[in-house]
Order: C-alpha cells, then structure tokens, then sequence
C-alpha cells in the first residue's frame, strides 16, 4: 500500500502589531505539545486540541492581552490553520471526513470535519456562555473561525448539553480534535477521496 509522499509538517510565524504567533505542526506525531500564548485556559485548550488530534502541536504567541484576548485567539486560529493547510494541500490518501460524539463530564459534544478545500464552520454551541478563568468563551468561536477560514476545511461543531463552562469548552476542543485525527489518517487505498478528481 502506497504511503503518502513527504512529511506532513508545517512551521509558520505571523507578526502584526496586535500579535506575534509561531506555529509547528506536525499531523503524524505522537500528541505532544509545547503551548505558552499567555492565556492560561486557552493554553489548555490548545493542549487539548494537540493531544486529542494526534499532533505534535508548538504554538508560542504574544500578543496585546492587556487590551483583550481576541486579537492572540484569532491570530492563533490564523496560523494554525494555514498550517494545516501547508500539511494536507494534496489529499490523496486521506480519509477526508471525520466525526466524533464526545462526552465531558455533564457536556457532550459531536464534531465533524471535511478537508473538502472549501472553508465552512457550523458552530452551534450557544450553551458556552461567559468567562472561564478569565478567558472570554466567546472567543472560543473566534478561534475556529480563522482556523476553518485559514484551513479550508469544513467544520460542524455542535454542543448538545452541558452545564459547567469549563466542561462545555474542553468538550468542544477534545471533539474537534478527535474529528481531525479521523479525517487526517492515512488510508492509501482511498487514493484521490473524490469524484471530481481534486479537492
């Protein structure tokens, strides 16, 4: 079975005067991180996302939190996302689609992913209210955003129940990261995942 050509990795910088973010993703790790953007819930967020996915997941950011965390939140979503693009631009030989139902504590959560090559986020999760050790959850929905828009993958994230913010907010992360790691693996014998020919 043939395997995929060239190594599935991606290292990228983004500097603006809100933010300065580095990314390093390797989609064929063992789930190891290093995350340190200066906004402890998010970190953990993040270190979610690399553990869950499979990834090895780097992502160091500055950013102007003093003011709010939006700008680092969505300049992460941006790089992370055209990383992910850099990895999986020629899809032959993945499987494409992924979904996942995951239960956290009192939350559940079902997410599901097509690397289709066109951007589009389904986010349905307006139980997710508040902050969470400062961090304004809205900003949860900011992040994916510029991730799904920066990736060109197409994303459904639906909390269905849940009623500690903390767990709806792990929940929502942990489910989009095991989608990914579905939609990711290498399945040669699918060859180009369709019918058009190109994604």
């Amino acid at each position: 079975m043939k395997e995929l050509e060239g190594a599935r990795t991606a290292e990228l910088s983004r500097r603006t005067n809100e933010t300065d973010v580095y990314v390093s993703l390797n989609l064929d790790g063992n789930g190891t991180y290093e995350i340190n953007i200066g906004i402890p819930f998010f970190d953990h967020m993040l270190e979610q996302l690399g553990r869950h996915s499979g990834f090895d997941l780097v992502v160091r950011a500055q950013g102007d939190i003093q003011v709010d965390s939006h700008h680092t939140v969505e300049d992460v979503g941006i790089v992370l996302g055209q990383a992910l693009y850099q990895c999986t631009r020629d899809k032959r030989g993945i499987a494409r689609y992924g979904s996942t139902m995951l239960p956290m504590d009192d939350s559940l959560c079902i997410a599901a992913v097509d690397l289709c090559g066109r951007a589009n986020l389904v986010y349905n999760c307006s139980l997710l209210q508040g902050s969470v050790g400062g961090f304004d959850t809205e900003n949860i929905k900011e992040f994916f955003k510029a991730f799904v828009s920066n990736s060109a993958i197409t994303l459904h994230i639906n909390l269905m129940y849940g009623e500690n913010a903390h767990h709806n907010a792990e929940c929502i992360f942990k489910a989009a990261a095991r989608a990914l790691k579905e939609a990711l693996r290498v399945d040669s014998r699918q060859g180009m995942p369709s019918t058009k020919g190109c994604l």
